[in-house]
């Protein structure tokens, strides 16, 4: 018969924590997939889970320290079972003599009538239990813990923005070498976090998972704005000024866009379904900033203006 406090190293008024925090100890050190050469510590491995049940749960734990079920679950035994008969009064006629003097015998161990022990066993058990046939779990095991499968395992893939954008498949190399062709999911984030199932380690129930957790790179002049994707396009005066088609970058590839004459610095130009694919499916759009750029040698423009004036007041708005 098994000590469940005996078996993970711990005392009877021990917390709910200390046993919990002994078995993960035990679970850990014992470990099949540790201990593949050692067939001791698989046994107590099962031994520490066994004890663990028992005592993580409050019912039973109780039903031990009282007495009432021993350390593999089982009732405990009120009296000896065992050959040589029941002797002496129990109950009025459920014992002692019978009615022609003859001593009664129980559970047929002798001559005479057969008594009925189904009350004592109830009281004893609960219902359902009888002479004959027991209790559901009288005389039965408690249940192992159902095997575990083997441990997880992490991988880091960076994702360059473009490819985030587009859902591009990706290659990551698993742990075992193998390549796989990972499909990213619709309305992908920095962090987000993929299971690739039974790509784990080994266990006695089947391998882990793999967990990839995904970073998407940053861009040299792309910035996603939630679904959408911010551009900054640099523009002439003279564009700026008559219009222009111009080239711009989406993550789809070059378009051209239509600049109006007349158009500021900071007008933003939206380019539909040019950003991230959506959850649910769809995508975001591309909101392009026009900036207007000086050139780099201003001798020229400034003699084109020297006699140029502008109409009105442009910070007029400012109350200036």
């Amino acid at each position: 018969m098994s000590d469940p406090y005996a078996t993970l190293g711990v005392s009877r008024s021990a917390s709910e924590s200390d046993i919990k925090s002994a078995y993960r100890k035990l679970a850990k050190e014992l470990h099949p997939d540790r201990n593949r050469d050692n067939p001791k510590a698989s046994e107590r491995f099962s031994a520490a889970a066994q004890a663990y049940d028992l005592l993580s749960d409050k019912t039973k734990r109780a039903q031990f320290d009282r007495g009432e079920i021993d350390g593999d679950g089982n009732p405990a035994m009120p009296f000896n079972m065992g050959g040589g008969g029941m002797s002496g009064g129990y109950g009025g006629q459920r014992g002692g003599r019978g009615p022609n003097g003859s001593p009664r015998d129980f559970g047929g161990m002798g001559g005479g009538e057969e008594a009925d022990l189904s009350d004592l066993f109830e009281g004893l058990f609960g219902r359902g239990s009888n002479a004959r046939g027991g209790s559901a779990g009288f005389g039965r095991q408690a249940p192992p813990p159902p095997p575990r499968k083997g441990p997880n395992i992490a991988y880091k893939l960076a994702v360059p923005f473009i490819d985030a954008a587009v859902r591009a498949n990706q290659r990551i190399t698993l742990s075992d070498g193998k390549t796989i062709d990972l499909a990213l999911p619709d309305g992908l984030e920095d962090g987000a976090q993929m299971r690739l199932k039974g790509k784990g380690r080994p266990g006695i129930s089947g391998p882990g998972d793999g967990i990839v957790t995904i970073e998407i790179q940053p861009h040299p002049f792309f910035v996603r704005e939630g679904d959408d994707v911010r551009l900054e396009v640099p523009i002439t005066i003279p564009e700026a000024v008559s219009g222009a088609k111009v080239r711009v970058p989406t993550v789809d590839g070059p378009v051209i866009l239509t600049v109006a004459p007349g158009s500021n610095s900071g007008k933003v130009l939206r380019l539909k379904g040019k950003g991230f694919t959506k959850k649910g499916g769809g995508r975001g759009d591309q909101l392009v900033t026009l900036q207007i750029t000086l050139p780099e040698d201003l001798e020229e423009l400034s003699e084109r203006l020297k006699d140029w004036q502008h109409p009105g007041n442009v910070r007029s708005r400012l109350g200036l």
